[in-house]
């Protein structure tokens, strides 16, 4: 079949020609379309329910918004886990599904079972979706900063709030622009409880009559003059003015009585559980835009700078944006890095054809077929809505030197032909159709063992499937697209190009060195074929040594140019002491000469993707570009500078990548490589549990940082009402919550319309009467009769511990442990920290501990590879008995094997790398590779030996095991050339890969280290070790004459 292809395309050469360009033109213009972004979309398929419940303490969120929230949320079709965090004043469920299911079926899943929960939420709970984006969402952060000092932090807040962020979402791909930092502009309405006592008014009156006093209404329409006149009535509260003149009724001398005879009328901030500041200079008003699910991330950037460019112009003088993180710098480094590469690989490929072929024309040939191919696949891509990324674009680039095989080999014989048949116009392309429909079946089917080895890739499911099958997929195209041109375009570019003088094989030195030096190791051999097995089996051994040193990770660390410090800080922090804090460590960082820009954020930012408690500190720090790097400073030694920087007691270390991160967050709340999630009934069992861990852990050999949450670490003042006393006043338990929850904690009942701008309006008692429990107990109550009372009369009020936020996972409430580790593989440190924790830590009943992190992954990924590599070989096998169909030399091919993965490993301990994903991959991609060089040497092997057996048989004598051994030494001496050419294209096509720098070759040098290595190996053994196998197999009981 496969040669009636090959004759069909030689017969059909001018519409092979005329498919090939339009393949060119249709995958030039793909590769213009292809959406551009730096790492492929690894996080969750999520939907993030925020609810605000102003003023409540974590422990009231969690027992009346999270855990219902949470309970009935894992119920909902499709989802693998429920995780709730409740903090103050704010909850948020995090709904995590199977990755396949849509998003949006995934959002109104989650919203029609949130409308059959809803209405049991307390009233000023109000449950919202968050943005339909993704863990990868926050593409580009900025800053507000007045440098001339007319401005304030409310006045950049409200700029952000009113003006900038609305522009902003109206940009194609942009989800949400949530607000950070600076200050929200609140009338602070401060009553004056002992004047409310003296006149007799509830604190409920001076609610009812703000919220009275701020109203609009219409009144239809009037007629006069043949026109209408549409009725309205003002009343909106504009300034503070207006607020002080609502009236609250009259004396008893008929006088007005207003809200400023008992009540002090202020403008100040509400109330934040998030700042964010700007080079160790000073809070900052900022925000970061939310990019929408599948978009384009490059385009959606580009378009949001090109924004802010033109919203600039309405900004007042000395107010400017300044970018604080900028994915598209890293999206632009990691991109060109690979075309970079593949370039080079290109070149490189290129100078292998013309070294070892010696004739230009003939290397055009498989120069010309290889863009082909890649462009072909690049067609397919954006078909299927893969982006150009650097696995994607990786998935090529480890494809290139095998694309190239089918038209090396091709040509390779051609020219043997040609060195026993002279060309003319009358039989060239009768020679040429003699030439590949020889070779043309076995290569094609090496080339599909290499594209369908690479399947089982497909099956890794989670981060890890997220993360590679972009790249399985482009191999598998690159290489489909490469052995169907090598049966079709090839064969005819050899007839229009291979002409002129070819040179004999043995007039090209390089040819000759490599016979010349081949051929006396070959004889030897021969001479000792069972001495060579021994001697191979022996080297086989001797990776044993690497393999016991090779530590293991779920994914090498990326580095995306930027960085991001994430410390831990104890909780209970206030928010005073958090800014601080905050500006302490933005000053230090920005001293290293190598920072361009330090942007710290504490708290939250005002969107459901950002679930961050005032204890978390996340500080953006953009860095320079490394030409700008003092001498011998690499991202390593900059971590470690910095670590020593910072050293602040009570805070804990930890430098992060920013999008990485922020998808091991939300996947599994764990910012570091390994966590603990402690789960349990009572808070104060699972921190006890935590600090257990960090004292077992912190002298473990690799730790480099082991914090525990102290889940009910937080401070409380805690009102106790007694039920029968407030009785005895004609009070309820919810009228007395009513004068604490707005008069101490201070509440929003209104807010001021003034043009676009809306500002809330806060109810609170003076400071002096709730800054201390003393004079909580002292605070004045009037009932509802009239009696003036003391809270002191109907509750206690008490300092006591309790939770500052809670965490939940899947209804269970949880502690976790954050293990930083230094030195030391992901799956060494954790199997001696499991086996020191399970000797060690006595887990009370009703109480469990589970590994996460990257470990949770890595764990995932090695199950799924236990029966994904085996599978792999099986395929292997099959396509491999489809074409040979023989048992005996499928086992022959097969047996080189584990002689490739020699190379593999010992290249690996020599270059430092563990075991991860990235080498799981490379290793099913050298399955494939390896086995294609032993196919040829097979090919060459039987091909000979035909020739044999055709001479003996004219000859009118039996086969001998002389003749083998000639056969051995025509087939496989004289044949070295296109074996060494198809592996020197894959292991030099590989070299740029493998030790190449930039954006993206900490996954891409992990993939090529086990096939560079496995190549070098795998070509020794086959030139050497297969021809011993194949003579003592087909020699079996012949004559030696």
């Amino acid at each position: 079949m496969i040669a009636a292809i090959i004759r069909w395309s030689i017969h059909q050469r001018f519409f092979v020609l005329l498919t090939s360009f339009i393949l060119v033109g249709a995958g030039l213009f793909s590769l213009k379309q292809t959406p551009v972004d730096a790492i492929p979309d690894l996080s969750d398929v999520q939907v993030i329910i925020k609810t605000s419940y102003p003023g409540q303490a974590p422990q009231v969120v969690e027992d009346q918004v999270t855990y219902p929230l949470t309970s009935a949320m894992l119920s909902v079709p499709g989802a693998v886990n429920v995780r709730g965090y409740s903090f103050f004043g704010d909850s948020y469920v995090y709904v995590i599904f199977d990755e396949s299911t849509d998003l949006y079926w995934a959002r109104s899943r989650v919203l029609e079972y949130l409308s059959q929960v809803a209405p049991s939420l307390p009233d000023s709970a109000k449950p919202q979706l968050g943005p339909d984006a993704t863990g990868v969402g926050w593409v580009y952060l900025y800053a507000l900063v007045d440098r001339s000092g007319k401005h304030d932090i409310s006045q950049l807040r409200s700029m952000q709030d009113w003006f900038l962020k609305y522009e902003l979402q109206t940009v194609p791909g942009v989800s949400e622009v949530a607000s950070m930092g600076g200050m929200v502009k609140q009338y602070q309405v401060t009553v004056n409880p002992e004047k409310l006592r003296a006149l007799g008014i509830p604190l409920a009156h001076i609610q009812t009559a703000i919220k009275r006093g701020n109203q609009e209404v219409g009144a239809s329409v009037v007629e006069m003059a043949e026109a209408e006149y549409m009725v309205r009535a003002s009343g909106y509260i504009k300034d503070r003015s207006d607020l002080a003149n609502i009236p609250l009724g009259v004396n008893q001398n008929g006088a007005p009585l207003l809200l400023q005879d008992v009540a002090e009328i202020n403008v100040g901030p509400q109330m934040r559980r998030g700042i964010t500041e700007l080079n160790g200079e000073g809070e900052a008003a900022g925000a970061v835009v939310v990019m929408r699910f599948g978009e384009n991330a490059q385009t959606t950037i580009k378009a949001v700078k090109e924004k802010l460019e033109q919203l600039k112009k309405g900004l007042p003088e000395g107010v400017e944006i300044v970018t604080v993180y900028d994915r598209s710098g890293l999206i632009v480094r990691a991109v060109e890095n690979l075309w970079y590469k593949l370039l080079e690989e290109f070149l490189v490929v290129a100078a292998v054809c013309l070294v070892f072929l010696f004739h230009l024309r003939s290397s055009l040939v498989a120069i010309i077929s290889l863009p082909v191919a890649i462009l072909t696949a690049f067609i397919v891509m954006r078909l299927q809505g893969i982006n150009a990324n650097i696995m994607s674009l990786g998935g090529i680039a480890i494809a290139i030197g095998a694309m190239i095989d089918g038209a090396i080999v091709m040509i390779e014989n051609m020219h043997k032909h040609m060195e026993k048949t002279p060309l003319t116009d009358e039989n060239r392309w009768q020679v040429v159709t003699k030439a590949a429909t020889e070779v043309g079946p076995a290569l094609f089917f090496s080339l599909l063992i290499i594209t369908v080895s690479f399947l089982p890739v497909f099956t890794l499911e989670a981060q890890e499937g997220r993360m590679f099958s972009p790249l399985a997929f482009t191999k598998t195209y690159a290489m489909a697209a490469a052995a169907l041109l090598a049966i079709t375009l090839v064969p005819v570019l050899m007839g229009y190009f291979i002409r002129g003088k070819i040179r004999p094989e043995q007039q090209n030195p390089i040819n000759r060195l490599l016979v010349g030096a081949y051929q006396p190791i070959l004889k030897g051999v021969l001479q000792f074929p069972k001495s060579t097995l021994l001697l191979a089996c022996l080297l086989a051994t001797t990776a044993l040594y690497p393999l016991g040193k090779i530590g293991s990770e779920f994914m090498p660390p990326l580095d995306e140019g930027d960085l991001m410090y994430m410390p831990t800080t104890y909780p209970g922090i206030s928010i005073g002491k958090a800014r601080e804090l905050l500006q302490q460590t933005d000053r230090l960082i920005r001293t290293l000469p190598e920072v361009k820009s330090v942007f710290g954020k504490v708290g939250r930012a005002e969107t459901a993707t950002d679930p961050a408690p005032l204890s978390m500190i996340e500080t953006f720090i953009q860095l320079k570009d490394r030409s700008e790097w003092r001498e011998g400073v690499t991202p390593e030694s900059l971590r470690q500078e910095l670590d020593a920087l910072v050293n602040i007691p009570g805070v804990t270390n930890a430098w992060v990548m920013p999008i990485k991160t922020r998808i091991d967050m939300l996947a599994t709340g764990i910012k570091t490589p390994v966590g603990i999630k402690i789960a349990g009934p009572d808070l104060a069992v699972i921190q006890i549990i935590g600090t257990q861990l960090e004292i077992l852990l912190q002298d473990l050999p690799g730790t480099a940082s082991v914090y525990s949450e102290r889940v009910a670490g937080g401070r409380y003042l805690n009102v106790d009402i007694d039920r029968n006393k407030a009785a005895r006043f004609g009070l309820n338990i919810a009228d007395v919550q009513q004068v604490i929850s707005s008069a101490i904690g201070g509440m929003n009942v209104a807010q001021t319309v003034e043009g676009r701008e809306r500002y809330p309006i806060n109810l609170r008692y003076e400071q002096r009467y709730r800054n201390s429990p003393e004079q909580l107990t002292l605070l004045p109550i009037v009932t509802p009769n009239g009696t003036h009372i003391a809270l002191g009369d109907v509750a206690s009020v008490t300092v006591e511990d309790g939770p500052a936020g809670i965490k939940s996972e899947n209804a269970r409430t949880n502690g976790w442990t954050y293990i930083d580790i230094d030195g030391i593989d992901v799956g060494s440190y954790v199997a001696a920290a499991q086996k020191r924790v399970q000797e060690k830590l006595v887990v009370p009943a009703g109480y469990s501990i589970t590994w996460s992190g990257q470990y949770q992954y890595m764990q995932r990924a090695q199950a799924k590879l236990m029966y994904v590599v085996p599978l792999t070989l099986a395929l292997i096998v099959l396509l491999l008995f489809i074409h040979f169909r023989r048992v005996d030399e499928v086992l022959m091919i097969m047996a080189t094997l584990p002689f490739a993965l020699v190379g593999s490993l010992w290249l690996m301990f020599w270059q430092g790398f563990n075991f991860s994903i990235p080498v799981a991959v490379g290793f099913i991609a050298l399955a494939g590779v390896a086995v294609e060089i032993s196919v040829l040497m097979l090919l060459y092997l039987n091909q000979a030996l035909d020739r044999k057996r055709e001479q003996a048989v004219s000859e009118g004598r039996a086969l001998s095991r002389a003749d083998i051994r000639s056969a051995i030494t025509a087939g496989a001496g004289l044949r070295v050339r296109p074996i060494i050419m198809t592996a020197a294209a894959i292991i030099i096509g590989l070299l740029p890969i493998l030790y190449g720098t930039g954006t993206g070759s900490e996954v891409m040098s992990r993939i090529a280290a086990p096939m560079v290595g496995g190549m070098l190996s795998a070509v020794v053994l086959t030139l050497l070790v297969l021809p011993s196998v194949y003579l003592l197999w087909r020699g079996k009981g012949l004559q030696n004459k």
